[in-house]
């Protein structure tokens, strides 16, 4: 039983790389690259995305270990796989997953035609999850403190935070002048079930005491788990909690808050492109179907080894520790920070698509050719994590596009990405793609993620006052 606590402590933290979309970003032949940098350049025209089709993306990945450590088909035990597993990792391994599609999108040109101002709006569904690696609570679940005498099982290892939850959003850009371009983008947030356990402290700690089979042993407890929506659905008598319900959550009936991107684009030069973004700046209020765990207090005992989970230990030392290591649930409301991304990169295009010698145009839609670099942070309950990217853009033509990244962050060094897109008439497809090189043993592979949608393109003149 405590090989199998110890296996899910792993498995939760069985996640995805960071919510970094560097193929996306500034792939400006796609309509949804303005959702990671409002102010974007686009080339597109106004735009209607296909309903839950339009953009739809999954992340994957993990530090540390991957599936094949856990269930390779080798001479190797289960058991000894899980335990090399764990004794490997690190409390800094982390992992994170997100998932989102969009429900709806569209953005069209508003007022004059020659002003170039966009007004865009949607909403899209999305899934958070990040967790800090637990190393000291799954080494105590597999182990016992038995070997352990004298180590210290940190409790603030326990560190995780999920939510699902959608999004409704209303944006602006402008193109202030030839060289500047601003964006900004307006979010509800409507949260459908969230979990956290954060900023935890405390200790287990047991000692030899110098006499035969007696020990100092030691609980400093300051755990808390917060839940809104959530905790119903694992409740036995669970009858109410529908698909309609979730629909009720995702559509303001769930616990809201409020969030803003904003973005530019900037040409110090007519072929050098300067970006930068500032994403999901905002917080979630969470009033509606709380419950919060606590488990905090302090105790010492001396003595026989105790067994601390039942009453059925001597004397009086289990009605003592639950005195002083109290667990208790509230309906305290909370508030939730989301997690703020900033993205920003330098592009040099190059190689005119006319022939004459004069490209007049201050952007960079006259260049085949672009390579250049992207920074990526996001902030985490621990600790940021941070990528850095470099690309290549071609235009194969005005209606096809591809571009190529390589990537270095936590979860590899050898990350290459591949995305196309193109236009076909009035629809406009795309497909993102990277980690390519790990696909061959999808096992080993400790980060992936998947992104595509399709859109039509509205007429170029059309305008909406």
């Amino acid at each position: 039983m405590i090989k199998c606590y110890a296996l899910i402590l792993l498995l939760c933290c069985l996640g995805a790389t960071a919510q970094n979309k560097q193929l996306l970003y500034n792939f400006t032949a796609i309509p949804q690259s303005t959702m990671v940098n409002p102010g974007a350049d686009l080339k597109q025209n106004s735009h209607i995305g296909i309903p839950v089709l339009s953009g739809v993306s999954a992340n994957f990945g993990s530090t540390g270990f991957s599936a094949y450590d856990l269930f390779a088909d080798n001479s190797t035990s289960f058991n000894d796989k899980l335990r090399n597993t764990i004794n490997r990792v690190s409390s800094k391994d982390r992992v994170l997953l997100n998932e989102q599609v969009e429900i709806l999108s569209a953005a069209f040109k508003v007022g004059r035609w020659e002003q170039q101002n966009y007004l865009s709006l949607g909403i899209y569904q999305e899934f958070d999850f990040v967790s800090f690696v637990p190393k000291d609570p799954a080494i105590l679940a597999l182990y016992g403190n038995s070997t352990y005498l004298g180590k210290r099982f940190d409790l603030s290892h326990l560190n995780a935070q999920a939510e699902l939850l959608s999004v409704f959003h209303l944006g602006f850009r402008k193109k202030v002048s030839n060289k500047l371009i601003l964006g900004a983008r307006g979010k509800i947030y409507s949260s459908i079930a969230h979990a956290r356990t954060t900023r935890n402290s405390g200790y287990i700690l047991t000692e030899d005491n110098g006499s035969p089979n007696f020990y100092d042993q030691t609980i400093d407890a300051n755990v808390t788990l917060n839940s809104a929506g959530a905790s119903q659905y694992f409740d036995d008598d669970n009858q109410g909690y529908t698909t309609n319900n979730i629909l009720k959550k995702a559509l303001f009936g769930g616990n809201l808050g409020l969030g803003l991107d904003i973005g530019a684009t900037y040409y110090p030069k007519k072929n050098i492109q300067l970006t930068a973004s500032l994403l999901d700046m905002g917080f979630i209020h969470y009033a509606k179907e709380v419950k919060n765990y606590t488990y905090k207090g302090f105790y010492k005992y001396n003595g026989l080894n105790p067994n601390f989970t039942g009453p059925s230990t001597s004397g009086s030392t289990y009605d003592e520790f639950k005195s002083a290591v109290v667990y208790d649930s509230t309906t305290t409301k909370y508030n939730s920070l989301r997690p703020i991304k900033f993205n920003a990169s330098y592009q040099y295009s190059y190689h005119g698509k006319n022939d004459d010698a004069c490209n007049c145009s201050s952007d960079a839609d006259n260049y085949r050719n672009a390579i250049g670099a992207q920074l990526f942070f996001q902030t985490l309950p621990k600790a940021p994590t941070a990528a850095l990217t470099g690309f290549y853009q071609h235009s194969v033509s005005n209606s096809f596009q591809w571009k190529a990244t390589y990537t270095i962050d936590a979860y590899s060094y050898t990350n290459l990405g591949l995305g196309i897109a193109g236009n076909l008439g009035r629809l406009n497809a795309y497909i993102l793609a990277d980690n390519l090189l790990e696909l061959r043993d999808i096992a080993k592979t400790n980060a992936f993620s998947l992104q595509f949608g399709f859109n039509i393109i509205l007429k170029e003149r059309t305008t909406f006052y």
